[in-house]
């Protein structure tokens, strides 16, 4: 089954700096959590250590949330630039260029992404998880557009480790009239999307077979 870069849920587009929908209401954060130790009348330190623990486990993943969530939105702050389109209709522009090795052909990497449709609004984000997502590039394990916008070709660069770019991929190299992430009758992206990838080649991934 191909690999798609599209099946998380559609969120609604936040400005990073206020976090507002489109429709004016706010994109709550998550409310802080405080805990504090449960009394043990039959050891009091033993519910002293585990609240203490307990404080600290939680602490840190409200911290790590927050680092998450402006991460998650750090691509929304990315300088616009100019599309260059090619022949197949791709669009892209590279925001940083990259300085290692390219994207190999057949190879697994690790990307960060942010796929957006063509009026802003996020519908997937390797940010939200907190990880890079692992992709096998230019074998048609995703959309046509992601291989063509990551490994190159037809006059497109290819991407270098470090590269951050910008594809604009036009519905036929992306999911065509079909709707795609469907989910009991309901589906994430329409027919004929045109999709907008922010796309962070992060490394080779390290669990390819030598050759």
């Amino acid at each position: 089954m191909a690999l798609s870069l599209s099946s998380g849920v559609r969120v609604p587009y936040c400005s990073p700096s206020c976090f507002l929908k489109p429709n004016g209401k706010s994109c709550k954060a998550p409310p802080k959590v405080s805990c504090a130790a449960h009394n043990n009348h039959k050891n009091p330190l033993v519910g002293i250590g585990i609240g203490v623990v307990t404080a600290c486990v939680v602490g840190f993943t409200a911290l790590d949330a927050d680092a998450t969530r402006i991460e998650y939105y750090a691509t929304v702050g990315e300088p616009l630039c100019q599309y260059n389109y090619v022949k197949s209709g791709l669009g892209y522009c590279d925001i940083v260029e990259g300085f290692g090795d390219e994207a190999p052909l057949g190879e697994l990497i690790n990307v960060h992404y942010t796929a957006r449709f063509a009026d802003g609004i996020v519908f997937d984000s390797s940010y939200k998880r907190a990880r890079p997502l692992t992709m096998r590039i230019g074998v048609g394990k995703v959309i046509k557009g992601l291989d063509q916008g990551i490994l190159g070709g037809e006059g497109v660069p290819p991407m270098r480790i470090g590269g951050k770019r910008k594809l604009q991929i036009p519905p036929h190299l992306a999911y065509g009239p079909e709707p795609a992430g469907c989910f009991s009758g309901d589906c994430n992206i329409p027919g004929n999307a045109t999709l907008l990838y922010d796309i962070n080649f992060v490394e080779i991934y390290s669990g390819n077979r030598s050759k």
